[in-house]
């Protein structure tokens, strides 16, 4: 992981992708208000509608989706604060790409592990993407200070780490606690993990096997 110093950061301003997104997802919220129930059980995540009658844009669609006004209100924050510096450390497209993967691979989490627990009650909102980021900070930022209801410093790392503890107990047994979908959380969560940890992985065996081949070559011989 890359190392900085601490210290504090509120957002960084509004990126392009991110502008994007907020301004996508207010407007289907808007509509969602104006439709009612059927656009969300049509775009939201049933993994039910996804097993058994092929729903697959659900996977993607239900990122956009969310439960109420307070819903849409977080998830935009953390977008904010979390998608900024990391989508000006990548550049828009990287960034991009990586935000719609973590949800997708949240969503797959959620549709392969419960594939019946929410036939009622779609799986909407960015909450697994947002995860997803919330790893990408920790791991590129760790030692930067993330204020707990704007009170309590604590490095990004360990941050990451109680979240992921919290969602990880929250999803034993597959079960949805309080609305929440712990197992989605999660499966952005680990899909960052793998995504961010296995070039590093590779590269470090690439690097031990290029030194055991320079080592068995001894000093002084030469290709």
């Amino acid at each position: 992981m890359t190392n900085y110093q601490y210290r504090f950061s509120f957002g960084y301003g509004l990126t392009p992708v991110i502008k994007k997104l907020i301004i996508i997802m207010a407007a289907v919220f808007f509509l969602q208000t104006m439709v009612s129930n059927q656009i969300t059980v049509y775009l939201g995540l049933v993994p039910y509608l996804v097993w058994n009658h092929f729903f697959v844009w659900q996977l993607f669609t239900y990122i956009f989706l969310h439960g109420g006004i307070s819903h849409l209100i977080f998830n935009l924050l953390a977008l904010w604060m979390f998608g900024g510096e990391l989508e000006n450390y990548w550049g828009s497209r990287k960034f991009a790409k990586y935000f719609f993967l973590c949800g997708i691979a949240a969503g797959i989490c959620t549709v392969i592990f419960t594939p019946h627990l929410y036939q009622g009650i779609p799986v909407i909102g960015a909450s697994g993407a947002i995860y997803g980021l919330l790893l990408a900070f920790g791991w590129f930022f760790p030692n930067r200070l993330i204020y707990i209801y704007f009170l309590f410093p604590i490095p990004a790392k360990y941050f990451v780490i109680i979240f992921g503890l919290i969602e990880f107990f929250s999803s034993v047994g597959g079960r949805a606690g309080g609305g929440v979908a712990h197992l989605t959380h999660l499966g952005g969560l680990l899909f960052g993990l793998i995504y961010l940890g296995v070039p590093r992985i590779r590269q470090r065996i690439r690097r031990e096997a290029y030194k055991r081949k320079t080592s068995q070559k001894g000093p002084g011989r030469f290709n």
